[in-house]
């Protein structure tokens, strides 16, 4: 199994930019699917972005195409999520989360076996 812990969030004014990095550790972390899904107070988990083992495929939500970026190396054992032009409706706990079908991005939370602790991310106006 892998264990996942997310870093990177914080308050960001509206417009602005923020990193979220996802360090893994255990299992060989390159032997994973990553993804980043979202949850605000009184709404449902939402997909974010994935991203196959080796970074050659990616999957993005409407919502945050051409402005969120995701991405991974395999050598620092770590994913990324490049989110820039925030909107407020982009506040939210951020999850990191790991697929052990590694060639596929799903947009499934039920896809995903492991869940880091989530990150919180505040966008003023």
């Amino acid at each position: 199994q892998v264990q996942l812990v997310e870093s990177g969030g914080g308050l960001v004014q509206a417009g602005g930019s923020l990193r979220l990095s996802c360090a893994a550790s255990g299992r060989t972390f390159s032997s994973y699917a990553m993804g980043w899904f979202r949850q605000a107070p009184g709404k449902e988990r939402e997909f974010v972005a994935a991203i196959n083992w080796i970074g050659s495929s990616t999957d993005y939500a409407d919502s945050v195409k051409g402005r969120f970026t995701i991405s991974r190396d395999n050598a620092k054992n770590t994913a990324y999520l490049q989110m820039n032009s925030l909107k407020p409706e982009a506040a939210a706990i951020y999850y990191c989360t790991a697929d052990q079908i590694k060639l596929r991005t799903s947009m499934k939370p039920i896809d995903y076996e492991y869940w880091g602790q989530g990150t919180q991310v505040t966008v003023s106006s």
